[in-house]
């Protein structure tokens, strides 16, 4: 079991260097390439159904100061990247005798569209990896080891609407401190989103 363990963190650290590597890399190539220019698309606001782990559930609400959509990109041709700020509500327990968490978080976040549905709405994969504060690190009965988290997150969003400017969302999300203290079980979320533009 102990080996098991060990695994998974290596893995979701090889993960995490393999996504800032990435973000990095794409930002030298928009910055050195006359073709790869950015430009904000919008700004949003999201709000997210979180369904976890252990009977936790939970209300996230985020908000994207600027979307922007990375053209020409080597490898990718087009990108989507926005950073989002959140506010999480986790709840534990019947309702006369609940846990309340609060997690603040920042995570940028990579898209990229892959299928259209009808000719029309853009369907696109996302992924990102960001930090996180957890209020308590004591919550469903599991010492979550610290308050400094990794907010990981995988998923796909369906943009529908006048101008594509709503946006469904289904993820898998997940955090956890990455082995930087000896308890480090995580928490895991299905997360419903959905989000505005604006």
């Amino acid at each position: 079991m102990l080996y098991f363990t060990e695994l998974v963190i290596g893995l979701e650290n090889l993960m995490k260097t393999i996504f800032l590597a990435t973000l990095f890399v794409i930002a030298f190539f928009a910055s050195s390439s006359s073709r790869a220019y950015e430009h904000t698309v919008s700004q949003a606001v999201a709000v997210d159904v979180l369904i976890g782990s252990d009977d936790i559930t939970g209300v996230r609400l985020a908000y994207r100061p600027h979307v922007y959509e990375l053209n020409n990109v080597p490898y990718f041709d087009q990108l989507d990247i926005y950073w989002e700020v959140s506010v999480n509500f986790w709840e534990f327990g019947e309702s006369n005798q609940h846990e309340t968490n609060y997690v603040v978080a920042l995570s940028p976040v990579v898209g990229k569209t892959f299928y259209r549905v009808k000719n029309k709405y853009p369907l696109r994969w996302e992924f990102g990896i960001g930090v996180s504060l957890v209020e308590d690190t004591r919550f469903a009965g599991k010492d979550i080891g610290s308050h400094y988290q990794f907010e990981d997150r995988l998923g796909i969003a369906l943009d529908f609407g006048e101008q594509h400017k709503q946006s469904l969302a289904l993820r898998y999300m997940h955090y956890s401190n990455g082995g930087l203290n000896s308890k480090n079980p995580g928490v895991d979320f299905l997360n419903v989103s959905y989000a505005y533009a604006f």
